[in-house]
């Protein structure tokens, strides 16, 4: 998809922190939205998906914090834009659509809770965005990656609505699965995401609260960039 780019000079090293529960439309967005301002685009729950990922091919328990830790330190995670797709590498490997698979998919949100990994990983996405000129998304860009961002927002949806747009993304995968399995998986991670005890998600006070329940990417995109000229200076 070729995204227009706009004339938003003025807000040139900016950055805008996305946050959500799953399948709020935090990635497809935040995508968008970066083609649109010319900006970079981290995708921080692929940083987690990319290391639960490695961690189960190399047979590391998801309850493993020690080596899970030291895994997340030294793990080299690559992004790269091929034909406007963001393209996540390990070791030269592609592993773009591996870790979205089912299993990554049910360990992650365990892994993401150690208190190493996160460390390992936030030192690594502060780094990726120490100039600006980046739109970030995750469960804790606004309150711990990136506390002082430019501009927060916090993306909600219906637990159904998320569950349809999942169950969505698993047909076209080829996976064989249903709307109330769905639900019950986007229920048990965001019980597990929101009650972990480092780097919980939860909306930052000043995050502009967006129910993304009835609304399109496009307006979803829209409404941010509506935001963007309103509110950022």
């Amino acid at each position: 998809m070729n995204e227009r780019k706009l004339n938003l000079s003025r807000l040139k090293g900016k950055i805008i922190a996305i946050d959500g529960p799953a399948g709020s439309g935090k990635s497809t967005t935040a995508k968008i939205l970066a083609a649109r301002l010319g900006y970079s685009y981290l995708d921080t729950g692929a940083m987690y998906r990319a290391l639960t990922y490695f961690a189960l091919k190399n047979n590391i328990s998801p309850s493993d914090s020690t080596k899970l830790s030291a895994l997340a330190k030294k793990l080299p995670i690559e992004f790269k834009t091929d034909a406007d797709v963001n393209r996540v590498f390990i070791n030269g490997e592609d592993v773009t659509e591996p870790i979205r698979s089912p299993e990554v998919t049910r360990h992650v949100s365990e892994i993401a809770a150690h208190q190493g990994v996160r460390k390992a990983m936030v030192a690594k996405q502060k780094q990726l965005g120490k100039n600006g000129s980046i739109v970030a998304e995750g469960r804790d860009t606004t309150t711990v990656v990136f506390p002082d961002a430019d501009l927060k927002v916090y993306l909600s949806a219906s637990v159904k609505e998320r569950a349809g747009r999942r169950l969505l993304d698993m047909t076209k995968m080829g996976v064989s699965t249903t709307l109330e399995e769905q639900m019950a998986d986007i229920q048990k991670r965001d019980a597990h995401d929101s009650q972990r005890r480092h780097s919980p998600l939860k909306k930052a006070k000043d995050a502009f609260t967006v129910d993304t329940t009835d609304m399109t990417i496009e307006d979803q995109v829209e409404y941010i960039i509506s935001l963007m000229r309103s509110v950022l200076k």
